[in-house]
């Protein structure tokens, strides 16, 4: 017989160690156990060898998840020899069910040992085996409990038991997703929350910082900011109007989107900021290739958890994809300040106003007797000198003169009507510009 070597490993009789080398076999490249023979390549034979046998290959398919019995095939040599071959297995990590997917339970092949798996061994594997979608990948901790997600789903009368798992996709093949490790108990992303005296946010009031189930912070977030927010009453002769500096549901709809949009590959906590004038709620993770805030603005929406998504849909906590925006300017139409939305390579920003701190700025604002004129954009000089010789364009003129799509064009002629730079005639079809 040859030495051990990368893919061959000798044991002289059955240990539990044995599974050690089967999942670092299958993790690693493959390779060939003999059971029988010793560290020096000496036969020595199993004296009671289908006890062993069966021992063995129960003990491979219950000892080690996922199930790797497709990737060993068993030969008997002589009565005397068992030998293992164990192909590399194409659903990394394996690992003990009795360690779990962690370094004490992961094994990989190096050179002629069997070694624990490093933490950025085992995350490569899964990214590997399971993509690049976050929620869909194994999650790492597989010792969740689920209190918090039951409490929602029962709320909202919608079931939550172990049937639904992996419909829910929570599990893929017995095994936790990371979207199981965001609706669990366990969960280790984490929304802060801080008050500021000042405008640019660098004196403290209050913070706060919410972890556990998505769901739970959803809840502890929304009452903690019900106390961040104001309600200012004015009395114009007999009749008292009480008003709330926010709009409660536009509070929840940019903490929904927050919770529901943010990229939790990134370890980060979504930050809600606020002061007198505004709340800002800034989560981790850009807009996803190909949409604009303008999209955001209009309604467009890609959802980039969207089993996460789904599960809040079920729970009818929000509507539908890409109503909450439109929701929040909706309910801000009559407010002087408008809310705004930034989008950077790694972080999503909706800042909502104060609207009792804004009616209040522009009351004390001294009336303009002449208006300013708007800052005009290369783009507006296109138009205009287009209008300035033809007299008017449509929609396709528009969009044909500027090289832009159909929603740019709509957003920039409205920027102009707004500024008063040009006129809108007709509907449809039959709407023209022309210069005012």
């Amino acid at each position: 017989m040859q030495y051990e070597s990368e893919r061959i490993e000798y044991k002289s009789q059955m240990i539990d160690d044995i599974y050690k080398e089967v999942i670092a076999f299958a993790n690693t490249d493959g390779g060939v156990i003999y059971l029988g023979i010793d560290d020096k390549g000496n036969r020595i034979g199993i004296d009671n060898v289908d006890e062993t046998y069966t021992r063995l290959t129960n003990g491979i398919r219950d000892a080690i998840a996922p199930d790797v019995t497709m990737f060993v095939r068993y030969v008997l040599q002589d009565n005397q020899v068992i030998q293992i071959e164990v192909a590399e297995g194409s659903y990394k990590p394996y690992y003990l069910k009795s360690k779990g997917m962690k370094p004490a339970g992961v094994y990989v092949r190096q050179g002629t040992s069997c070694v624990q798996a490093s933490p950025e061994q085992i995350r490569r594997m899964i990214k590997e085996s399971d993509g690049d979608t976050y929620e869909d990948a194994r999650c790492l901790e597989q010792d969740l409990s689920f209190r918090a997600a039951e409490t929602a789903f029962d709320r909202y009368g919608v079931e939550f038991s172990t049937q639904k798992y992996r419909a829910l996709g929570i599990t893929q093949n017995n095994i936790y997703t990371n979207l199981a490790l965001l609706l669990s108990d366990q969960c280790h992303h984490t929304t802060k929350i801080a008050v500021f005296k000042d405008e640019f946010c660098t004196e403290f009031r209050d913070s706060k910082e919410f972890g556990g189930s998505v769901f739970k912070q959803f809840e502890d977030s929304v009452n903690y900011l019900a106390l961040c927010n104001k309600t200012e009453s004015v009395i114009k002769g007999v009749v008292r109007t009480d008003k709330k500096d926010y709009p409660e549901e536009a509070i929840r709809e940019a903490l929904l989107n927050a919770l529901v949009h943010r990229d939790y590959s990134f370890s980060g906590s979504i930050i809600i900021n606020v002061n007198d004038s505004k709340m800002e709620f800034i989560s981790l993770g850009g807009l996803l290739p190909g949409l604009s805030p303008e999209d955001i603005r209009i309604g467009i929406s890609q959802p980039r958890n969207k089993k996460l998504a789904e599960v809040f849909h079920r729970l009818r906590l929000i509507e539908s994809y890409g109503t909450g925006i439109r929701r929040i300017f909706k309910l801000y139409e009559t407010c002087p300040v408008q809310p705004s939305i930034e989008a950077t390579a790694n972080a999503f920003r909706i800042v909502l106003p104060n609207m009792n701190a804004a009616g209040a700025a522009v009351e004390s604002t001294p009336a303009v007797t002449e208006k300013v004129p708007a800052a005009i954009t290369p783009q507006m000089k296109t138009v205009m000198d287009y209008l300035a010789e033809y007299g008017e364009m449509t929609d396709e003129d528009l969009q044909e003169l500027l090289n832009v799509k159909k929603t740019r064009a709509y957003l920039l002629a409205r920027q102009m009507n707004e500024n008063g730079l040009i006129i809108i005639a007709g509907r449809g079809a039959g709407k023209k510009y022309k210069l005012k």
